[in-house]
């Protein structure tokens, strides 16, 4: 089937569980013949659809869907500015999508086209969180309960407990409004809750934790060796993209694994952390690079650096990107650990074709191509919301704004 050309491009939003997802489909000339993708920026998810309607989609209509480097990056190229993340996410959802296709036009799931498996199923960790010791400590018996041995333990999520704040905050006057944190109250009560989760739980229990990029090279520096008794699986986003030259010395500081790199959207931010050794974990959100193509090459790259892959996958990602990152997780030798937010049964409904997941383990379609398809009518039952972006605006204890 030489001759298999994209007829239309059509953007799917649908939020099942209050999260705007944005999902890609590509329709080809050959009846029935389809493809998905997920391009999920879902803060910015307006200027995704209209990348992809009003730019995109008109400059690739009668293009061969067999071409998918060359379509990657004539995309990537034809805005001429470029890597940034809406246009990547655009790019990602069409990239995804012809991968989809290929597959079914070979009749073998995406991990077949990248070489077949390299393991059966993929590990998965989960999220433990909580108001105090108590209750992340019964999230995490939950987990181990359903089978998970990698679980990353927050208390309070980013940035500590709001619920605290009350105790050491004094805004000054006229303070605006915002997700208020302390740094060093945070940090101290991290020691704690890992303190508290290795006495409780042993040592067997591969854990994790996220800075989320709050704080300063010399308090990640101290909280990343103070955390070196509890034997991290890895610390994650200790410092921010605009700071990454500063894992150089984070790295001569530490022997905690580090993981880095929800936020990266180009080579250039991952290129010399990785050659140098600085990091031990890659953390890319696939649509935020561009899909599936470039994240082939950066397994590849970092594999011959023993960088091992870890790919964001957080809430705001629909079940394709969650699935494309899971055949990748299948087929690379050097990948080591998946993050996993959970399918909801709303979301089994708009998106049939999940990977399944049983005892810590997520196992991928056999169908051909990614494997997960979208049932519109259940789509339109969950319309796009508005979402409470407060979270996002967070500020130091004096009222200073900084990056979440």
């Amino acid at each position: 089937m030489n001759d298999v050309k994209i007829e239309d491009i059509q953007v799917i939003v649908t939020a099942p569980n209050n999260i705007n997802l944005v999902a890609v489909k590509v329709v080809t000339n050959q009846p029935g013949l389809c493809g998905y993708g997920c391009a999920t920026f879902t803060w910015r998810y307006k200027a995704v659809v209209t990348a992809i309607e009003e730019y995109l989609a008109p400059m690739l209509k009668n293009k061969s869907v067999h071409n998918i480097e060359d379509i990657w990056q004539t995309m990537m190229g034809s805005s001429y500015w470029r890597n940034g993340p809406v246009l990547n996410n655009a790019i990602s959802g069409i990239d995804e999508a012809l991968w989809d296709i290929k597959g079914k036009l070979a009749g073998m799931p995406l991990y077949a086209l990248l070489g077949g498996k390299t393991r059966t199923g993929v590990a998965l960790y989960r999220h433990a969180d909580g108001n105090c010791l108590e209750e992340v400590e019964e999230c995490i018996r939950q987990y181990i309960q359903d089978g998970y041995r990698y679980i990353r333990c927050h208390m309070g999520l980013y940035g500590g407990n709001a619920g605290q704040v009350g105790q050491w905050l004094c805004k000054p006057d006229d303070a605006p409004e915002g997700a208020y944190y302390h740094p060093g109250q945070y940090t101290r009560s991290v020691i704690s809750l890992f303190e508290k989760i290795r006495i409780d739980f042993g040592e067997d229990l591969e854990l994790m934790h996220d800075v989320h990029e709050r704080l300063t090279l010399a308090e990640s520096m101290r909280l990343a060796k103070d955390l070196e008794p509890y034997h991290l699986f890895f610390l994650e986003d200790a410092l921010s993209p605009e700071q990454s030259d500063s894992f150089r010395i984070l790295r001569e500081h530490t022997v905690t694994p580090l993981a880095m790199g929800e936020l990266f959207t180009a080579p250039n931010d991952w290129k010399a952390l990785v050659q140098n050794h600085w990091i031990d974990f890659i953390r890319v959100h696939l649509s935020d690079i561009g899909g599936i193509t470039p994240a082939i090459k950066l397994a590849h790259f970092c594999e011959a650096y023993q960088v091992k892959t870890a790919w964001h996958g957080p809430n705001d990602m629909s079940p394709i990107g969650a699935a494309a990152g899971m055949h990748i997780d299948t087929a690379v030798t050097n990948f080591g650990i998946q993050e996993y937010a959970g399918f909801s049964e709303k979301e089994r409904e708009v998106f049939p074709g999940c990977p399944e997941i049983r005892r810590g383990y997520a196992y991928v379609s056999e169908a051909p191509g990614i494997g997960v398809e979208i049932d519109e009518k259940a789509a339109d039952k969950y319309p796009p919301v508005s979402m409470d972006f407060s979270w996002l605006y967070s500020r130091l204890q004096d009222g200073t704004a900084v990056r979440p």
